[in-house]
């Protein structure tokens, strides 16, 4: 969208239609990375084609794996099997899954990588992943906790057990997972206690590497033993983006229309499909949501319970402060610049003041999404019910959703 603020028009009645979202950018970005450490070709199908994934490409093919593009939704991945030390440093954008996967798997690569992003992924911690590395005798340096990350690798770890902290997030596991089927004997991850970001996403990696080839066994709920096993080239089909169908759910419910996704809820596997429930449940859901679980739908929730009967409580969702941006002072203040005192923030938690008499107002309020996709996306769908509402910089959902608005626009919502 190539305009620097866009205002929605309420429908004015239900919305209907199919709407295919895209791939998953949490498997694309896992299956990519795995790709590029398999030797041989793999053919990666129903994937994300945005900003996230694209920096995930681009990084490979900087260390020496060809990344073809057939078609919209499919790579086509060729690789030795190693990651070659690249002519510069890797630019990675605002791509966390990107950004943290890479680093533990270059650890084990040869010579000296770069990991870096853009402005706001200079200020998302990286820390306890790096500290993690240094553990296995890895020569990684990153000053401020968070990227730049230097690494000086020399293809090996100088042990076979680490202690990870999950506890900010569930991708510093996901990373040393990934990066730890390469090494040369069986490895154990164990948790620094029990708190991990987000469960879910731990299965989908490990899923993403069984296909690939590897052996992982959970010797208890905090462990973790993989294999030496390397990766094997394969064809793997990625499912639809369970985040980006949180939007549609949402406009269905709130429209009272019928949006077929084309892919039934209960199949997705990933963790923020546990978000369908909690939609479904509109305008009648719970008073207090755990979002520990569904991190990633909680601003798409968040601003469905402005129209909720009842008043929402958002707990477990501390970690939504080191997203994209501060994703619950984003939301705060969002929903308070359409009517002063919708939301409230007591220490990590997300109090939504629900009013279903906001429906029809018109309440003019420009929303600053802090260039975060999420934030833009769902506070779409305040304006579906509300004239006026205004989202600056829209083309930041290109991150991982690059038609919405196309999307919207399909199923009859018009901008102004």
């Amino acid at each position: 969208m190539k305009t620097d603020k866009l205002t929605i028009v309420p429908p004015g009645g239900p919305l209907t239609g199919r709407v295919s979202p895209p791939g998953s950018k949490s498997i694309t970005n896992r299956a990519l990375l795995l790709a590029g450490l398999a030797k041989g070709t793999s053919r990666l199908t129903g994937a994300l084609k945005s900003d996230d994934t694209r920096y995930m490409a681009e990084a490979l093919r900087a260390m020496g794996v060809i990344v073809d593009e057939p078609d919209a939704t499919t790579f086509v991945v060729t690789s030795m099997g190693e990651l070659k030390p690249p002519a510069g440093p890797l630019f990675l954008g605002n791509a966390g899954t990107a950004t943290r996967f890479l680093t533990a798997a270059l650890a084990l690569g040869n010579g000296r990588y770069v990991v870096d992003g853009d402005e706001h992924m200079r200020k998302r911690p990286i820390k306890p992943l790096v500290d993690a590395l240094k553990s296995l005798g890895v020569a990684i340096d990153a000053p401020t906790g968070c990227p730049p990350v230097t690494i000086d690798a020399t293809g090996a770890f100088t042990s076979n057990r680490v202690v990870i902290d999950g506890g900010l997030s569930s991708q510093y596991v996901s990373a040393l997972q990934m990066a730890a089927a390469c090494g040369s004997e069986p490895f154990t991850i164990e948790l620094a206690g029990a708190e991990i970001g987000a469960r879910g996403y731990i299965e989908l990696t490990l899923a993403a590497m069984r296909a690939f080839g590897a052996k992982v066994s959970q010797p208890t709920p905090a462990s973790w033993r993989i294999e030496p096993t390397g990766y094997a080239a394969t064809d793997f089909h990625i499912e639809p983006d369970a985040s980006a169908a949180t939007y549609l759910w949402g406009a269905e419910v709130l429209t009272g229309g019928t949006i077929d996704i084309g892919t039934p809820a209960e199949t997705f596997t990933q963790p923020d499909a546990k978000a369908h429930a909690v939609i479904a449940a509109f305008p009648h859901m719970p008073a207090v949501i755990d979002g520990s679980q569904m991190q990633d739908a909680i601003p798409t929730i968040a601003v469905l319970a402005a129209f909720n009967e009842t008043s929402v409580r958002f707990v477990g969702i501390a970690n939504l402060r080191v997203k994209e941006c501060d994703r619950i002072r984003a939301l705060s203040t969002g929903l308070n610049n359409i009517r002063p005192g919708l939301a409230t923030e007591e220490g990590d938690d997300l109090i939504v003041a629900s009013d279903p008499a906001l429906v029809g107002q018109t309440l003019p309020a420009e929303i600053d999404t802090f260039a975060d996709h999420r934030i833009a996306m769902s506070f779409a769908l305040a304006g579906l019910k509300i004239s006026g509402i205004t989202i600056l910089d829209p083309g930041c959902v290109a991150k991982t959703y690059p038609a919405y608005w196309d999307a919207l626009s399909s199923l009859g919502v018009k901008y102004s």
